[in-house]
């Protein structure tokens, strides 16, 4: 039953990530803009990406 409240704080995060995504794309696309992500985007996601995969798959395994 612990976990049950971590699983609800996750699923709320997940849910708050994806409206700021949607919320960024309309954002963007209502003032015309071109959605890009070359080299730089790149080099910003995949440092805050790799540790929540990574914790993600620790904690996943050791459950």
């Amino acid at each position: 039953m612990n976990d049950s409240i971590f699983v609800i704080f996750l699923g709320f995060g997940f849910l708050w990530l994806v409206m700021g995504v949607v919320g960024w794309i309309a954002f963007l696309k209502s003032e015309g803009e071109e959605i890009k992500f070359g080299k730089w985007g790149l080099l910003v996601a995949i440092p805050i990406l790799i540790p929540i995969i990574i914790t993600l798959i620790i904690g996943a395994l050791y459950q």
